[in-house]
């Protein structure tokens, strides 16, 4: 959901305001008469939201599964382009149709709520409630995740001030503490000043929680004995002959998995059309692996005939690392994907300014769908089938939408105008038809983009080259030899999670539309021992993003009425 959104009709109802009319049902009732759950398999977080018990969930395992569905996008304008909202009337839209759907989706971070995107529960009539809740402090799973990591750092500092006995180089700790908020002043700090008593002085600095090993690991385990084994392997530091050091060996393991042992159930929540849905785990697309988490998808599969999930960002960054990493980790091979496009976004890639989007202009419109088209031979690549979701603007005309449909229609690929942010589920039906459609008429051949034993090297510049439409990958000699020392140090089978700009297939944000024969510079590799990838950094993105020079946040408070105002 997002300020552009929210403008999208001439509803005079903001999100908030259309939450609020909501008549929920008691989640405890919704799930034992939509899902089958008895109220003794659910913790309940008040009346509107609750987790699926772990124990509940192992009782699933012998059932078959659902067929997947991932919702992603064109190369995104910075207000987005509609993905959770899409993913929920898609899913609203399949419950119309007589089909038992659910939805999964990714927990919103606080960082973009109170910057410049706002919250993340939908938008308009395709919504999932409770809207604050869920925007807000939810169910308290990111201020475990955030708690889980700032423990090992604390238990990091400690066990270096009595006696480091595993022989961490102070000069090469590499766990960052986090808070979920965007800071850029914590990118880079300096630790323990004071004197003797507080430690060894060193330069640390903060992540965003969301882009964080923690987050990835808790979207990535399948139970509370895959959470511990991961975060145990996670790499805390080097000894100074370059061994790694890991949370294993300073016994942090049994404590961080503690703290998130709760977490790591799945929360239940609704739509405004009572329709179910899981909210879990939210790590950033373009810093992180931009998937919710694998224990809510696999769940949901045995649970419904349908699921719906997104990726963060363009398919470039979210269903990239969706494919090459979650469904490679977890064993899924997805039946659809549903690509979002807005006719707004394509006329930027088009050439057009800003402030000119809402005006006709079929001209720049046809030079942006190079944009969209990219994205549709890409996912091609993955040998999942594709249909396109126009998310329909108050200023799109009759002649743009038929230019977009005619020439998906000249690949092959259903073009589908929708509705749902004005009219809810009903406005998605034409698209729920033509997934089922493609799933039932063009089966999934499923395929990672590289194969495991791939260099980790010529896995980025495989990504590069197939996704981005690079001409290579360029990298200074010192992260060249770290590239080739992987292997040898274990790691050279990890997927890689590319980190770079969502607002271009190339490093530079501002070059729109299809680029080709650009470079990609890798500016840093990191390990993630308990995730199992490779991160790797490229251009100027960063993990800890800043708040705008207005941010979101200015707009928010409470009334006299003790009501959340500005929360969009």
């Amino acid at each position: 959901m997002t300020k552009a959104a929210s403008s999208q009709h001439a509803n005079p109802k903001s999100d908030i305001e259309i939450a609020r009319t909501a008549k929920k049902r008691p989640i405890l009732e919704l799930a034992a008469d939509r899902l089958d759950i008895a109220p003794a398999h659910l913790i309940p977080y008040g009346h509107d939201k609750a987790k699926v018990s772990l124990d509940y969930i192992e009782t699933l395992a012998s059932r078959p599964t659902g067929k997947l569905i991932l919702v992603t996008a064109i190369t995104p304008t910075p207000a987005g382009e509609g993905k959770t909202t899409t993913t929920v009337g898609l899913g609203d839209a399949l419950s119309r149709i007589g089909k038992r759907a659910l939805m999964c989706l990714r927990e919103p971070s606080l960082g973009p709520c109170f910057g410049l995107k706002g919250g993340a529960a939908g938008g308009g009539f395709a919504q999932v409630v409770p809207m604050e809740d869920i925007n807000l402090h939810f169910t308290g799973d990111f201020h475990a995740i955030g708690a889980a990591n700032n423990l090992l750092a604390a238990m990091v500092d400690n066990h270096i001030y009595w006696g480091n006995s595993s022989g961490i180089d102070p000069r090469r700790v590499s766990w960052r503490r986090v808070v979920d908020m965007n800071d850029r002043a914590l990118r880079t700090v300096v630790s323990s000043l004071g004197g003797v008593a507080n430690g060894f002085p060193r330069e640390d600095g903060f992540d965003i929680t969301v882009a964080s090993e923690v987050m990835a690991i808790f979207c990535l385990a399948q139970n509370v004995a895959d959470l511990r084994q991961r975060l145990g392997n996670v790499i805390v530091g080097y000894t100074r002959e370059r061994e790694p050091v890991r949370a294993r060996a300073i016994e942090a393991d049994g404590a961080m998995t503690a703290l998130l042992k709760d977490a790591l159930a799945p929360n239940l929540v609704q739509t405004l059309e009572n329709n179910p849905a899981f909210i879990h785990g939210g790590p950033f697309a373009n810093i992180a692996h931009g998937c919710n988490s694998v224990l809510a998808t696999q769940t949901a599969m045995r649970l419904a005939d349908y699921v719906v999930t997104e990726a963060g960002f363009g398919a470039d960054l979210g269903a990239e690392k969706f494919f090459d990493i979650k469904c490679r980790k977890a064993g899924l091979a997805p039946d659809c994907v549903v690509l979002v496009a807005t006719i707004r976004a394509l006329k930027m890639h088009g050439g057009v300014a800003k402030d000119a989007l809402k005006e006709e202009n079929l001209k720049a419109l046809e030079k942006g769908m190079s944009n969209l088209v990219r994205h549709l031979e890409n996912l091609a690549k993955f040998g999942v089938p594709a249909v396109v979701a126009i998310n329909r603007f108050s200023a799109d005309t009759p002649a743009e939408l038929k230019l977009v449909e005619e020439a998906c229609a000249k690949l092959g690929v259903d073009a589908i105008s929708c509705d749902h942010w004005a009219a809810g589920g009903a406005g998605a039906e034409d698209l729920a038809e033509s997934v089922v459609a493609t799933i039932d008429t063009k089966p999934t051949e499923f395929k990672c983009l590289y194969p495991d034993d791939m260099s980790p090297w010529d896995k980025v510049k495989t990504v590069a080259r197939e996704v981005y439409g690079a001409e290579d990958i360029v990298a200074d000699t010192k992260i060249r030899k770290q590239f080739a020392d992987l292997k040898d140090q274990g790691f050279g089978n990890y997927p890689v999670c590319i980190a770079k700009t969502q607002y271009s297939f190339s490093t530079d944000p501002n070059l729109k539309g299809a680029p080709t024969g650009h470079v990609v510079p890798v500016r840093e590799v990191r390990v993630s021992g308990g995730a199992e990838f490779l991160v790797v950094v490229c251009g100027a993105i960063m993990t800890m993003p800043g708040l705008p020079r207005v941010p979101a946040a200015n707009s928010i408070s409470v009334d006299e009425a003790g009501q959340i105002v500005g929360l969009f």
